[in-house]
């Protein structure tokens, strides 16, 4: 089943040349940027949000350095980090990325109808995490019902 769900999120984001981890980073950092009130957001930040490997997390986002859709700045505080800003392109992109996933996801898991908010919940619990105030479950539930999120945009959930 995973490797469909899989299969189905690399069709969808295709079109955008952005592999899945690329968009999941991209996204956490737009979503990161866009909340962070001109508080630098750092590698570690976006692989601590994301809950990605740092060492990954790092190569990741050289080849979206290199696709021009973040910038890495010296941080002002720290001189050994780096702060990243996601360019006007990038934000754009994953935007447009958004939608596509949140409608592929609403196409494989639509057959769960409304139970799909329950399904999610049990994942979760299997995983052991609390749902409570995480962004990724509110946003798998929002793509089975409202219009998509715009991460960055101020139009996220509880905005």
């Amino acid at each position: 089943m995973t490797n469909r769900w899989q299969a189905a999120h690399r069709a969808a984001l295709s079109p955008f040349d952005l592999t899945h981890v690329q968009f999941v980073l991209l996204a956490a950092l737009t979503w990161l940027a866009g909340r962070s009130a001109g508080k630098p957001v750092t590698q570690r930040d976006v692989a601590d949000h994301a809950a990605t490997d740092p060492m990954m997390t790092s190569q990741v986002l050289r080849t979206l350095e290199q696709k021009r859709l973040l910038e890495r700045r010296d941080h002002p505080t720290d001189r050994r980090a780096k702060s990243l800003i996601p360019t006007e392109s990038g934000a754009a992109l994953v935007n447009r990325a958004i939608g596509a996933v949140e409608a592929c996801d609403r196409d494989f898991f639509g057959p769960l109808g409304d139970r799909t908010p329950g399904f999610t919940e049990a994942l979760h619990r299997l995983r052991g995490r609390d749902t409570s105030n995480d962004q990724w479950s509110n946003h798998a539930l929002e793509a089975q019902g409202e219009e998509g999120v715009q991460f960055g945009s101020g139009r996220e959930q509880g905005t």
